[in-house]
C-alpha cells in the first residue's frame, strides 16, 4: 500500500511508537467502534465495563513501555497526537481515583487500568507479536464487544480482520504493489530506480509528487515544516534537560552534560577530529532521552529509532558544507521512501525483528536522505540505505527492564554516526554495489522471522537479563 511521509513520520509521544502509540491509538478506535453500534453483539444491553488484555511482547515489556498508561488514556480520549505529556499524570490520577470512564457519545463505563488491564505472559496471539483484545461488556456481565488489535511498529495498527487479509509470505511481499493512482507507484528500491531513470527525476521528487495526489503543496510544504520543527524541538529540550529517566534504572540523562563538553572544546579549538561523531550521537540521544521521558517525538520509522534522522538532520545542518535549510524538505521525503519500502516489504517493528528494523531502518532512511541532498544520484542514495541496513543485520532488541533506555538510547547514536558514513561511503562511489537494497531488506525480513523471540523485544535474553549486580 502507498505510505505517506506523515505515515512514516508521525507526531506523538514516548516511549514507544508500538507499545505507546499503537495501544493508545486502539483503544481510542475501540471507544469508535463501540459508538457506531454496528458490531455489538446482538441481544447485549448498553456498554457498562470495559476490559484490555495484553499479549506477547506487549505484556512481555508493557509496563516499561508504558503501555497500559497508554491504553488508559486511549480510553480517556487522547489520542498520541492530541496528548499533552505535562497533562498526562492528571488523567490518570483521576481516573486511578473513580475507576471509571465517561467518553463522549457513550455511557459511563467501570474501568479501573490496575484491575482491568490485563499482563498475559502465555503465548502471542497467531498474528504478531503485539498483540491486545479490548472487550466492552453490560451490567450483567454479558459480552457487548470485542476486537483484538495488532500494533504493528510505527504507531501502525491493524484489527484481526486487517491482519487476516493482508497476505503473508515471501511470494505475496515480492508481488505486492503500492497501490494505484500515484505517478510513481514503486513497490521496490529496483522499480523506484527504474522509474527514477525513466523519469528524469530523483526519489524526492518522485515521493513528492506520489504525495500531492492526496495533498496540497501547501499543506505538504506544511506538514514537512511541522515534523521537522517537532525533531530539532525534540532535540532542542532534550539538549536542555537534565536529571533521571523514569522507570527504575537510574539511568541519568547525558545530552546536556555532554552538549557543554563540545562547546568548551569548539571555544578552546581542542576538539579531536573525531568530535563530529560526538555531535552525531547527543543529538540523537537527546531525543531518545525526550523519548525514554514520554515527551513529544516522531516516529522515524519507530519512537525506539527516533534519534537517527533528526541527529543526522541536524548533522546536515549544522556541520556540512553548504548546508541548505530549504533541502530538508528533500532529506525528509528521500528518508520516507527508504522507510515505507523497508516496511512495505519486510517491518520496521522490534517485535517483529529485532532492532534491526528499527535502528537499522533509520539508519538506511537517515543515510538515503543525507546522500540526497549532498547531491548523490539516485543510485548512490539506493546504496547509501543499503550500505547502512546491512551493517545493522541482526542487531536484536533486549532492553533493560523493557525501558526504551538501555541500550536503545546509545544505540540511537551509533545509528547515526553509521548513517553519515554509509552517505560518505556512497558518494565516494557511482552507485553500483554488489547487494541490492532489496536484497538486503529480505535479509532482514529472513534475519527477523528467524531470530528467537526472546530477541525481540521481550526482555528475555541478550543485555536485558545481563545487568548489573549492583
Amino acid at each position: 500500500m502507498f505510505l505517506s511521509v506523515f505515515d512514516i513520520f508521525k507526531i506523538g509521544v514516548g516511549p514507544s511508537s508500538s507499545h505507546t502509540m499503537g495501544p493508545m491509538t486502539a483503544a481510542a478506535q475501540f471507544l469508535e467502534t463501540l459508538r457506531g453500534g454496528q458490531d455489538r453483539i446482538p441481544g447485549s444491553g448498553p456498554p457498562a465495563h470495559i476490559v484490555c488484555r495484553l499479549h506477547g511482547s506487549l505484556a512481555f515489556t508493557g509496563k516499561g513501555h508504558a503501555t497500559d498508561r497508554a491504553v488508559a488514556l486511549g480510553l480517556l480520549g487522547q489520542t498520541p497526537q492530541s496528548l499533552d505529556p505535562d497533562e498526562a499524570d492528571g488523567l490518570l490520577a483521576e481516573l486511578a481515583a473513580e475507576k471509571r470512564i465517561a467518553p463522549a457519545g457513550l455511557p459511563a463505563m467501570a474501568f479501573d487500568p490496575d484491575a482491568d488491564i490485563v499482563f498475559d505472559y502465555g503465548p502471542p496471539l497467531p498474528r504478531h507479536a503485539n498483540g491486545m483484545v479490548l472487550e466492552a461488556f453490560d451490567a450483567a456481565g454479558h459480552l457487548v464487544l470485542t476486537e483484538t488489535y495488532y500494533s504493528t511498529g510505527g504507531g501502525f495498527i491493524l484489527t484481526e480482520k486487517e491482519m487476516a487479509a493482508q497476505e503473508t509470505g515471501p511470494a505475496a511481499l515480492s508481488a505486492a504493489k503500492v497501490e494505484a493512482g500515484h505517478p510513481y507507484p514503486f513497490g521496490s528500491a529496483a522499480e523506484m530506480l527504474a522509474m527514477g531513470a525513466t523519469s528524469g527525476r530523483s526519489i524526492a521528487e518522485m515521493k513528492r509528487a506520489n504525495e500531492l495526489t492526496a495533498v496540497s503543496a501547501h499543506a505538504l510544504r506544511e506538514g514537512l515544516d511541522r515534523v521537522w520543527d517537532v525533531m530539532d524541538s525534540c532535540i532542542e529540550r532534550g539538549l536542555r534537560s537534565e536529571g533521571e529517566l523514569p522507570g527504575g534504572l537510574h539511568v541519568r540523562r547525558r545530552a546536556k552534560a555532554i552538549r557543554a563538553q563540545l562547546e568548551a572544546e569548539r571555544g578552546l579549538n581542542i576538539a579531536q577530529p573525531h568530535v563530529a561523531n560526538d555531535w552525531l550521537s547527543v543529538y540523537a540521544m537527546a531525543v531518545n532521552e525526550e523519548n525514554a521521558a514520554g515527551g513529544r517525538v516522531v516516529t522515524a520509522p519507530t519512537n525506539g529509532a527516533a534519534g537517527v534522522v533528526p541527529a543526522v538532520g541536524r548533522y546536515y545542518l549544522d556541520h556540512c558544507v553548504g548546508a541548505q535549510p530549504g533541502k530538508l524538505h528533500d532529506y525528509l521525503l528521500t528518508a520516507a521512501a527508504i522507510g515505507g519500502l523497508i516496511k512495505h516489504n519486510a517491518s520496521i517493528s522490534g517485535a517483529e525483528c529485532g532492532c534491526q528494523a528499527e535502528v537499522g531502518s533509520a539508519a538506511a532512511m537517515a543515510a538515503a536522505g543525507l546522500c540526497a541532498v549532498l547531491g548523490g544520484t539516485n543510485e548512490q542514495v539506493e546504496n547509501a540505505a543499503e550500505i547502512a541496513l546491512e551493517h545493522h543485520l541482526g542487531m536484536t532488541c533486549d532492553p533493560a527492564k523493557g525501558l526504551v533506555q538501555v541500550p536503545c538510547i546509545e544505540r540511537n547514536g551509533l545509528g547515526a554516526i553509521k548513517a553519515v558514513s554509509a552517505a560518505s561511503l556512497a558518494l565516494r562511489g557511482d552507485g553500483s554495489h554488489f547487494m541490492p537494497l532489496d536484497n538486503c531488506i529480505e535479509a532482514m525480513r529472513q534475519t527477523g522471522r528467524d531470530m528467537d523471540e526472546k530477541y525481540k523485544e521481550t526482555s528475555q535474553g541478550g543485555l536485558a537479563v545481563n545487568l548489573p549486580e549492583c
